[in-house]
């Protein structure tokens, strides 16, 4: 069963947004040492239920998305996107790697909410 593991923000000005949610719910930002502009928000201790999330630049197909984006666990990103298609999802993001944590991709459901999917992999690479 796939689990949510992390959710986006997207944004247009990072210092605005990172400063709204910095004074009105205490989370902290840390800039990621990868090759996109991407925030990494930290919503609170490791050891309170919750999860943590990021800041994705508005772009592309994105640039439509408004509200948090959710990513899901999944085990087989292909045969997870296969199963997007073959019940009327889009994609809007293939299969990409995320150095040092695995494969991603961007889909739209059948509605239009975008929904992010993520399979662990360490060796994942361009």
């Amino acid at each position: 069963m796939g689990r949510i593991v992390h959710f986006e923000i997207p944004f247009a000005n990072v210092d605005v947004i990172k400063n709204f949610y910095t004074q009105v719910f205490n989370w902290t930002f840390t800039k990621w040492e990868g090759p996109e502009d991407y925030w990494l928000i930290t919503t609170g201790k490791d050891t309170e239920p919750g999860i943590d999330g990021g800041l994705i630049p508005v772009m592309g197909e994105m640039g439509a998305t408004k509200g948090m984006i959710n990513t899901i666990d999944v085990d087989d990103l292909d045969q997870t996107l296969a199963r997007v298609m073959a019940n009327g999802g889009t994609e809007i993001m293939p299969k990409s790697p995320i150095p040092g944590v695995g494969w991603l991709a961007y889909v739209r459901d059948p509605e239009g909410t975008v929904i992010g999917m993520m399979q662990a992999d360490p060796e994942a690479h361009m």
